[in-house]
C-alpha cells in the first residue's frame, strides 16, 4: 500500500477537534453519496454521476485546512470537494435533480456544481480541466496580493494532457500560490494506470518543473490531512505551488451507482482489497479506539447528518423545473452587448 515519499510528514499529534471534523465531513459526503445510490434507479435524478464512494479521506483532508475565500476547482467527481468545501448541500441535490433552485439552474447537473459562496468556481466534466483553470485563479489572486490560494483537484489520467504540463511548467516559474491534488486511484475511465504509464508517482512529473511534492497513502484521513497542512503553509507562504499525491480507490464504477467489476472492468479481488482499506471504517476504528470517539457521539453524528440530508432531499425536490425561455440564461456574461 502507498506510503509517503519526497516529504517527512509531521509527527505531531492532531487535535480531538480536528479529529472529529475529519471523522464528521468524510462520514458526511459517504451517506450523501449512498443517498444518490439508492434514489438513482428510480430514474428521476437524470444527470450522469460520478461517485468518491471510497476516495473521501481526500476531499476531507484537504478542503477541511483552506479558507473560505480560497478556490477550489474540481472534476467530474466532485461532490466530496464542495461538501467539505462548505456549498450548500440542498443546491447541489436540486441541481441533480435538474430543478431551477440548483446551484447552476438545472443545466449543468452532477458535473457541473458551483458556489461562489465558498469559493468554489466550478467543476469541469473536461478531464484535467480543473489545472489550469485553478492556476488561472492563483494568478488573480498574485496579482491582487489578496492572499488567497486555489487548488485543483484532478485524477490521475488528466496527467496525460498537455494542459497539466502547461500548466504545472507557468505556475512554477510564476511562483503561483496553487496546490495541485492528484486523486490517484489507479484508473482512468476503465484504463489501468500500469496500461498507460511507466510509473505509477504522478507526482513525479512535479519534480520536472521544480515543484515540491509529496506522496500519501490517500485512505489515511490523517496523512492527507497532515500532508495538506504543509502543502497548503507552502503555497500561502508565497514559495509557490505544491504538488500532493492521494493514493486512493473507488468503489463505483466510473460513471453511475453500479460496480464494475460485474462488467468485468476490473477485479472483484482487487475492489475487495480495497474495500477493506475503507478510509471512512479505518479511521472510525481508530477513533473508537483511542477514545476520540465514543458509540453515542457517532449515532448522534450520523442521526444529524441523515436529517441534514433528508431535509436537503425535501428541499430540492420541492424546486420548480426551469423555465424554457431561460435556456440561454448564464450562457454569457450578461450585459456586455
Amino acid at each position: 500500500m502507498p506510503q509517503s515519499k519526497n516529504k517527512k510528514l509531521p509527527a505531531d499529534p492532531v487535535p480531538r477537534e480536528t479529529e472529529l471534523a475529519l471523522m464528521r465531513a468524510m462520514l458526511r459526503v459517504r451517506r450523501f453519496e449512498e443517498k444518490i445510490v439508492e434514489v438513482y434507479g428510480a430514474q428521476e435524478m437524470k444527470t450522469p454521476v460520478h461517485l468518491s464512494i471510497g476516495q473521501e479521506a481526500v476531499a476531507a483532508g484537504v478542503c477541511l485546512n483552506l479558507k473560505r475565500e480560497d478556490y477550489v476547482f474540481s472534476t467530474h467527481r466532485n461532490h466530496g470537494h464542495l461538501l467539505v468545501k462548505g456549498a450548500a448541500m440542498a443546491s447541489m441535490v436540486a441541481e441533480m435533480y435538474g430543478r431551477a433552485g440548483g446551484c447552476s439552474g438545472g443545466k449543468g447537473g452532477s458535473m457541473h456544481m458551483v458556489d461562489p459562496s465558498v469559493s468554489c468556481l466550478g467543476t469541469s466534466a473536461i478531464v484535467g480541466g480543473s489545472i489550469p483553470l485553478g492556476a488561472g485563479a492563483a494568478l488573480a489572486s498574485f496579482l491582487r496580493g489578496d492572499g488567497r490560494i486555489s487548488v485543483s483537484f484532478f485524477g490521475d489520467g488528466a496527467s496525460e494532457e498537455g494542459l497539466f504540463h502547461e500548466t504545472l511548467n507557468f505556475s512554477s516559474l510564476k511562483k503561483l500560490p496553487a496546490l495541485f491534488v492528484c486523486e490517484n486511484n489507479g484508473y482512468a475511465t476503465n484504463s489501468r494506470l500500469c496500461a498507460r504509464q511507466a510509473h505509477s508517482d504522478i507526482a513525479r512529473h512535479a519534480g520536472a518543473y521544480c515543484i515540491p511534492s509529496v506522496i500519501v497513502d490517500g485512505n489515511d484521513v490523517l496523512a492527507v490531512h497532515k500532508a495538506a497542512v504543509e502543502a497548503i503553509a507552502h503555497v500561502r507562504s508565497g514559495a509557490g505551488p505544491f504538488f500532493l499525491e492521494c493514493k486512493t480507490y473507488r468503489w463505483k464504477g466510473h460513471v453511475g451507482p453500479d460496480c464494475d467489476h460485474l462488467k468485468g472492468c476490473r477485479p472483484k479481488e482487487e475492489l475487495d482489497q480495497w474495500m477493506e482499506r475503507c478510509p471512512v471504517k479505518l479511521f472510525k476504528n481508530a477513533l473508537l479506539k483511542s477514545g476520540v470517539l465514543s458509540v453515542p457521539v457517532l449515532d448522534a453524528m450520523l442521526k444529524e447528518i441523515d436529517a441534514e440530508i433528508a431535509a436537503a432531499w425535501r428541499a430540492a425536490l420541492a424546486e420548480k423545473m426551469p423555465l424554457p425561455e431561460d435556456l440561454y440564461k448564464d450562457v454569457y456574461r450578461q450585459g456586455i452587448f
